[in-house]
């Protein structure tokens, strides 16, 4: 017998979604609303009111940790499982393991992860003879995710490849593909297309699952992309018992494919469909709130939510406006100090930026000042291999007899080290040179970050780490100091564990997480904004949305920080605070600091009297 469940503990809009029948359904769900409540107790109504079988409800999400925190939701409110609930990724798999040899794919395919996909276009490009130091695997790689994800097949890539790079793309797209064929093997991208395709080629397939799928339930609906778009509709039967929960403000995958724009093309695809709005927040105060929206209203090419809180209005958002980025660091290692002696945990604090690179100068300071850290989303600095690989070019030319260093680097390619000797015999007083001077000389002579695609947004990750370990080099006089502050900080990284740490993380690692203390650091524009989005609206747009989904991660202070210079990839900067502050409302903000750094458009025929010597500077600077 079904279990009953109670709808009280719900708002009024949640109780509206929960029990909605009749047309599809879209839940545009702000930051902090219940979006997962709602999902789970529509479920659970289903089974409980409606009589509807747990295997006729399809439920999915983006991350195994949603999907097991779902099912677990649902099981407490019934006591039943439901038999369909995963990532997209997992059901696929698991419908074609039991329908694929419809479409050619055996029950024993093996899928390939993202290190086998590029082994695999590595020996591809090998036997059509195409050199991988010219035309990267990785971005090759990136090229065919991005394709299948748009659902285009190698002979429609053929068509429309235009450029070197693309028409090369095209030829190891065919190849690819029928070695993994001839392998038994998909790669997580196909697992999606292909599922498409059996759907599509399947009449008896899609008919069993319309029939027994009589409720679609889908989660963050921002981040489907084209190929899950199309899953969605042939999923669905003729019933139309649709439900999708997203928010266009939280969408920051773009570079993994999703597209918003998959939340606006519901209502031409379904006529019928009822939108209800989820605007009341259960996790952060009303000034952050207000702060969130200041920002995020300032996008234009996707709907808006208002959120609101019953909660009081808490304290205003704090900015601090620091010397550099040390004083920053300090700044906010203070705060959480402070936090601590009055009795919360360092668990309670988030400290976010805009790239992986600028978690460097946070573990230094944490690490000086004994603050116990978690370094969420990413291997903490001085071990990221990339950051290795350089280290050990240069205590190879410190030390000539390190013979654990040459063999990591003989790994890297033997060609690269014998490139960085010859440029170390080249130098007739080396000893004289820099640690920056030397790094740069690495850098230069083994071509090193030739190895990385600046288009790959992980490669992109990689570079940045490189950059940024000369703002390290850039603060020692010697080769020595240099190299032995590094093994000092690897040493007591490695000793430092703690339960209770202060989470340091990038701004896309934070979605979906909560903390009662936040710190976005690095509000400088260039910087966050990052500065490859300023001259596009949609990416800048996309930033905006980043930084939305940072604040609206906190639940009762946050801190937003920038600084008036910053040592960023070895180069002293002078950035101007970033625009997001800027479109902050005045009233929310704890500071006397509004006469700040502004961004200046200035006449281009008055630069040029300035620059011919027709006025003077005080006439130039008063204008």
């Amino acid at each position: 017998m079904n279990q009953q469940i109670s709808l009280d503990t719900l708002t009024k809009e949640q109780r509206q979604a929960v029990t909605h029948q009749g047309t599809p359904l879209l839940i545009l769900a702000g930051a902090g609303s219940g979006k997962t409540r709602a999902l789970t107790y529509k479920a659970a109504y289903l089974i409980a009111e409606k009589n509807v079988l747990p295997e006729q409800i399809l439920l999915t999400t983006f991350t195994n940790k949603a999907a097991e925190e779902m099912q677990s939701r649902v099981f407490a409110l019934t006591n039943q499982k439901l038999p369909f609930t995963g990532t997209f990724h997992s059901l696929c798999a698991r419908m074609l393991r039991m329908h694929g040899n419809a479409i050619g794919i055996g029950q024993d395919f093996v899928i390939y992860d993202t290190n086998d996909q590029v082994d695999a276009i590595k020996m591809v490009m090998q036997e059509l003879g195409l050199d991988p130091q010219t035309i990267k695997p990785k971005g090759v790689a990136a090229a065919i995710d991005s394709a299948k994800n748009e659902l285009i097949n190698p002979s429609e890539y053929e068509n429309f490849a235009r450029g070197p790079f693309q028409q090369a793309v095209a030829r190891i797209y065919r190849a690819y593909q029928l070695r993994l064929f001839e392998y038994h093997a998909l790669d997580f991208t196909d697992l999606l297309t292909k599922t498409v395709y059996l759907f599509q080629q399947s009449d008896s397939v899609r008919n069993h699952y319309q029939h027994q799928f009589q409720h679609v339930l889908i989660d963050e609906y921002q981040d489907t992309n084209k190929a899950q778009y199309a899953l969605t509709k042939l999923w669905l039967g003729p019933h139309q018992n649709l439900c999708v929960v997203g928010d266009a403000s939280q969408a920051i995958y773009s570079w993994r494919g999703a597209d918003y724009h998959n939340l606006l093309s519901l209502e031409t695809d379904f006529p019928n469909l009822t939108t209800i709005r989820l605007e009341q927040n259960f996790r952060s105060t009303q000034n952050i709130l207000d702060a969130a929206f200041g920002v995020i209203n300032q996008n234009q090419l996707h709907p808006i939510l208002k959120l609101w809180t019953e909660s009081s209005d808490g304290e205003k958002v704090n900015l601090y406006a620091a010397q550099d980025e040390y004083d920053e660091a300090r700044y906010i290692a203070k705060q959480v100090k402070q936090y601590q002696r009055n009795g919360g945990l360092l668990a309670d604090n988030a400290v976010l930026f805009r790239t992986n690179a600028q978690s460097r100068v946070f573990e230094e300071v944490f690490m000086e000042q004994s603050i116990p850290y978690v370094l969420v989303g990413g291997v903490k600095f001085y071990e990221r291999k990339e950051v290795k690989d350089i280290i050990a070019y240069i205590r190879l030319i410190y030390n000539p007899a390190d013979k654990v260093s040459r063999k990591r680097l003989e790994k890297v390619g033997k060609r690269r080290l014998a490139a960085v000797e010859s440029w170390q015999t080249s130098q007739k007083d080396i000893e004289s040179l820099t640690p920056l001077q030397i790094l740069e000389g690495v850098i230069e002579s083994s071509n090193y970050l030739g190895r990385f695609d600046p288009n790959n947004p992980e490669d992109q990750a990689r570079i940045e780490n490189v950059a940024e370990l000369k703002s390290v080099a850039a603060s020692f006089p010697t080769l020595e100091t240099f190299l032995e502050n590094i093994a000092l900080s690897e040493a007591i990284s490695r000793n430092r564990q703690s339960e209770d740490a202060v989470t340091l993380m990038t701004l896309h690692a934070s979605k979906g997480l909560e903390f009662n203390q936040v710190f976005i650091a690095g509000m400088e524009e260039g910087i966050f904004p990052h500065s490859r989005s300023i001259n596009s609206r949609p990416d800048l747009e996309e930033e905006r949305r980043l930084c939305y989904v940072g604040m609206t991660r906190a639940q009762q202070k946050l801190y937003l920080s920038f600084a008036s210079r910053r040592m960023y990839f070895g180069v002293q900067s002078q950035n101007p605070i970033s625009r997001f502050i800027e479109e902050i409302p005045e009233e929310v903000l704890n500071t006397n600091l509004r006469a700040k750094q502004t961004r200046v458009t200035v006449d281009d025929s008055l630069v040029s009297d300035f620059m011919s010597g027709k006025i003077d500077i005080d006439a130039f600077l008063d204008s």
